[in-house]
């Protein structure tokens, strides 16, 4: 009973798909928190703070491992075989985070399509906008058209008040 109790108040959530289960409620899908742990990862292996770190790491290796040799300190990997370990723990890493890089880029692939589907649904609608603006103001030029220009109406006034006076003639001829 509250299994089904817990289920149907997960189906009725609505930021999420019917029937997607979730580990914990804070952070989201346990999908959705790996991909935001392999894009950090993947952030951190492209700086350049990682790189010089690795860098010292495997200088301050190579150093100990060859002084270690001459004087008698307890050594973890030998310079005569090529620093076998060394080259095991670097051979692990890029095999671990080159999977990791993948996924964060699958990720931004994905947001990248959906940023890209609102940028077209935006211009679809900023194109609509402009063509009925353009029809707007297609039908505001045509619609100015058949309003009277100003000297038109003077010149029809002029004719009127010409006609007025030539009947007031003809009348006071008349009288």
């Amino acid at each position: 009973m509250a299994r089904a109790n817990r289920s149907s108040r997960q189906d009725s959530r609505l930021d999420s798909p019917k029937g997607l289960r979730t580990s914990f409620r804070l952070g989201g899908t346990g999908q959705d928190r790996f991909g935001r742990f392999t894009e950090g990862i993947a952030r951190k292996m492209g700086t350049p703070a990682f790189l010089f770190g690795l860098l010292a790491f495997v200088a301050v290796w190579m150093i100990y491992n060859t002084i270690a040799e001459t004087r008698g300190w307890p050594r973890f990997d030998n310079q005569s075989l090529g620093f076998t370990v060394l080259t095991l723990i670097l051979s692990i890493q890029a095999s671990a985070g080159t999977p990791l890089i993948l996924l964060a880029q699958n990720r931004q692939d994905d947001r990248d399509r959906v940023q890209i589907e609102q940028d077209r649904q935006r211009a679809e609608r900023n194109l609509n906008d402009t063509e009925y603006l353009a029809r707007e103001v297609v039908a505001l030029r045509l619609a100015m058209r058949d309003i009277p220009s100003k000297d038109f109406i003077r010149a029809e006034l002029r004719s009127l008040l010409a006609e007025l006076e030539k009947s007031d003639e003809e009348t006071d001829k008349r009288d």
